[in-house]
């Protein structure tokens, strides 16, 4: 793919020879993606991305690849911190209170796989904002269509949907920390981080529903 150029003054090196292996998905959260692209490449600002995405499906870059992009601020993701220098960030024009369009996910899925592809980075470094900033951020929402990029092998699989015993909040910690939820959060925003990622359709307090849709691999090596 071949993006419109737009360079922004805000980046830097990436930290202790460190290359990309996440991609961290956000929403703009502004009324339109020329707005966003003045913000992210406003020096004042000190905010930028790799790449954003307009809901028409335009693609425009930011920062090189190779560079430190400022998009992720504080947070962990699978024990390690300092994810601005672990990733590459993706801007996608929404204000988060309404479906993502569809040229805006075809754009995606086409850069999510050249993005991988260039770095190899497995579907599961394709995470959200707000999963390695619980309570932070809630980014891309409740509307992004996780499971599409699932179904194309660009983002981790949710679970079955099924589990036999209720969960303790304890049991739901282990699962979280095994699919990658690291970063400190009290039970109530640790849930509420991982519904946005797997069950954002989720109400109440936590059920065998919510531990049952976390990947396989987290939710099986957990008791219950």
């Amino acid at each position: 793919m071949t993006p419109h150029w737009h360079p922004s003054p805000n980046f830097g090196p990436r930290r202790d020879a460190l290359t990309p292996s996440l991609v961290v998905l956000h929403y703009t959260a502004m009324d339109s993606a020329e707005a966003a692209l003045e913000r992210l490449c406003d020096p004042v600002a000190e905010v930028s991305a790799h790449y954003l995405i307009g809901a028409d499906g335009r693609l425009w870059q930011m920062v090189n690849e190779a560079d430190r992009a400022w998009h992720a601020g504080v947070g962990e993701w699978q024990g390690l911190d300092d994810i601005n220098s672990r990733s590459i960030g993706i801007e996608l024009d929404n204000r988060g209170d309404h479906p993502f369009s569809a040229p805006q996910m075809a754009t995606l899925d086409g850069l999510l796989t050249d993005i991988l592809r260039r770095w190899a980075i497995p579907p599961t470094g394709v995470i959200g904002h707000s999963d390695m900033a619980p309570g932070r951020k809630c980014d891309p929402g409740p509307r992004f269509d996780w499971a599409r990029l699932a179904r194309l092998g660009l983002a981790e699989r949710s679970g079955r949907e099924t589990c036999a015993d209720d969960p303790t909040p304890e049991h739901l910690r282990t699962a979280a920390r095994a699919a990658g939820f690291t970063a400190p959060a009290d039970d109530e925003t640790l849930l509420a981080a991982l519904r946005l990622r797997y069950r954002p359709w989720g109400r109440g307090p936590l059920c065998a529903a919510d531990l049952a849709a976390l990947p396989l691999h987290s939710a099986e090596n957990t008791p219950g």
